[in-house]
C-alpha cells in the first residue's frame, strides 16, 4: 500500500459514495489506474465494504446504553453460543470482547427506557452464559465512526 493507496481510503472514508471519476480527480490520478486500485484495496480486504451511515436518533432509536457483560464461564462452547446469540439482536449495535473483567461491551441502542428495559430482561440476560449485566448510559457521543489515520 502506497501514499496513493492511502489517499484513496482517506477520500472514501471522508466520502463513500464518490464516483471512481471524483476519487481519480482527488487522488490526482486518471479514471483507469485509479479503478485499478480501488478494485485491489476491494479484493484485498482494505475496503470491507460500503453503506449508509444512519442517524438512531433521528430513526427513533434516541435511547443508548453501553452494557458490560460478565460471564460464568469462558469456556469456548459458551464463548461462542454467547457470541451467536448477541449478533442476532438488533438493537446491539457492536458487541466487543475484552481482556479482564467484564467479557464483553455491547453498545445497545433503544427507543426509550421502557424499550431498553424490555430488550435488557427479554432477550441480554437471557444470552447464553450470562452471570451479570450492568449498563451505563450515554449521555452523548462525542466522537463516532472517526475516519482512521491514514
Amino acid at each position: 500500500m502506497d501514499v496513493i493507496d492511502r489517499k484513496i481510503l482517506a477520500s472514501l472514508q471522508q466520502d463513500g459514495r464518490l464516483t471512481v471519476t471524483e476519487l481519480a480527480e482527488q487522488v490526482g490520478l486518471s479514471v483507469s489506474p485509479c479503478h485499478r486500485r480501488l478494485r485491489a484495496l476491494e479484493k484485498s480486504g482494505a475496503i470491507a465494504g460500503y453503506r449508509a451511515h444512519l442517524d438512531h436518533a433521528i430513526l427513533g432509536f434516541g435511547f443508548e446504553a453501553l452494557v458490560f457483560v460478565t460471564m460464568h464461564s469462558a469456556d469456548r462452547t459458551t464463548l461462542a453460543a454467547f457470541e451467536e446469540a448477541v449478533a442476532l439482536v438488533p438493537n446491539v449495535q457492536q458487541a466487543q470482547r475484552l481482556f479482564g473483567d467484564p467479557d464483553f461491551l455491547l453498545r445497545v441502542v433503544a427507543r426509550d427506557l421502557a424499550d431498553f428495559q424490555r430488550l435488557y430482561d427479554e432477550r441480554l440476560s437471557d444470552l447464553p452464559g450470562v452471570r451479570r449485566l450492568t449498563s451505563t448510559l450515554v449521555m452523548k457521543s462525542i466522537v463516532e465512526d472517526a475516519p482512521l489515520p491514514l
